[in-house]
């Protein structure tokens, strides 16, 4: 491998730009590529980013031995199939989530990840807020007794218009289920994250709060259109993934839970939250506010914790980058995903025996299980188990 670790992002509209920048506050890895649907727009997006090659075919990309590793940033429906040639390219490999359409070809990706031997990440990128991992530090130190509860929401509001149209919407590109899928994910991961818990069965209610959306003809860009902005001309589109869920759950040692999310809730943009109650004592969590834990007690006054180095457990340390009171926020935490990756990879540290800080495809794929399973229960009406 040459002195810098160099990487290649296939699809750059929201996500990929984001990769791109966090990747960039690595001083030890270089964005050398970057792939679209055609060669006119990876050419615009690369002169865009400034990244030096493009190309109109992401096995173009593939095919350059100079790459090391590849991220995978575009539409849900095609990660199953670049990710497989990612990997039979022998390339290291980190992809957005959803890993796959299915839980059995999320399976079949991780195992093929396994065979060829390479590192491989999903962006479960909320686990790395530096108070994320010192909260999962206290839970690892018992600071609040037996968690029994364990609640919370994922709450925006960008579907919130039925003049609302992202690709997302359409079965055949974003999947059997959107608002689980796209959010409830990461309120999964990152609950389990940090309790070290497994949601082992799940009881459901999903509903589509606009059965029919409104299409605009012209093409919009995500999270840009507003109800002010609608245009004349549209079509009328039926809608059958959910904008909205509610679901019960139970974790492996027997304690419950439940959450909530919705892409209808006005007024709330990114408001990814929860609440863990102990024995001991209670936590709350919201990302829109990624500096503060609150910490409750019965029998003193409650608490709050400010992200500051001096005040963190000493393993978590290390994900805050700054001192207290410069608050670190969302690309911080993307930032921190690629610095767990990356260093994984620099270290020479093997996907098979060492033990990754980061989501792997292994996470990709629990996350796959309990998204059917919550479609299983709100299709059946009833207690479903998650099967991995």
């Amino acid at each position: 491998m040459a002195d810098k670790i160099r990487a290649g992002v296939i699809g750059n509209g929201f996500i990929g730009p984001a990769h791109i920048e966090a990747v960039r506050r690595l001083e030890f890895v270089e964005v050398v590529a970057v792939a679209q649907s055609t060669q006119e727009k990876a050419d615009l997006k690369a002169e865009e980013l400034g990244v030096p090659l493009a190309y109109g075919d992401y096995r173009e990309l593939l095919r350059n031995p100079d790459i090391d590793v590849v991220h995978n940033c575009t539409p849900n429906h095609l990660h199953v199939q670049i990710n497989r040639e990612i990997i039979e390219s022998g390339k290291h490999v980190l992809s957005e989530k959803p890993l796959a359409m299915s839980s059995s070809e999320s399976r079949e990706l991780l195992a093929l990840a396994r065979k060829y031997g390479v590192v491989h990440g999903v962006n479960f990128n909320y686990r790395q807020f530096p108070m994320m991992r010192q909260l999962a530090e206290m839970v690892k130190q018992n600071e609040f007794g037996k968690i029994n509860l364990i609640h919370g929401s994922y709450l925006q509001d960008w579907m919130l218009y039925d003049t609302d149209y992202n690709w997302r919407l359409e079965d055949e590109s974003g999947g059997r289920s959107r608002a689980v899928a796209d959010i409830g994910s990461h309120w999964c991961d990152t609950v389990q994250y940090v309790t070290g818990k497994k949601i082992t069965q799940v009881f459901a209610d999903l509903w589509t709060v606009f059965p029919i959306r409104k299409k605009p003809l012209s093409q919009t860009e995500t999270f840009s259109a507003t109800n002010e902005t609608v245009a004349e001309q549209y079509e009328e589109i039926p809608i059958h993934t959910e904008d909205y869920a509610s679901v019960l759950i139970r974790f492996d040692d027997g304690s419950r839970g439940v959450f909530t999310v919705s892409q209808v809730s006005a007024g709330r943009k990114n408001a990814l939250s929860f609440e863990l109650n102990g024995t001991r004592k209670s936590a709350y969590w919201k990302q829109e506010e990624p500096a503060k834990l609150w910490i409750g007690h019965r029998d003193r006054s409650n608490e709050l914790l400010m992200a500051d180095p001096a005040l963190f457990l000493k393993k978590a340390r290390p994900s805050i980058h700054h001192p207290g009171g410069h608050t670190e926020g969302w690309p911080d935490s993307v930032k921190n995903m690629m610095m767990q990756y990356y260093h994984f990879i620099r270290d020479g540290k093997d996907p098979l025996k060492d033990t990754p800080s980061f989501a792997t495809f292994a996470d990709g794929h629990v996350s796959m299980c309990i998204m059917e399973a919550i479609l299983k229960s709100h299709e059946q009406q009833r207690w479903v188990t998650v099967e991995e």
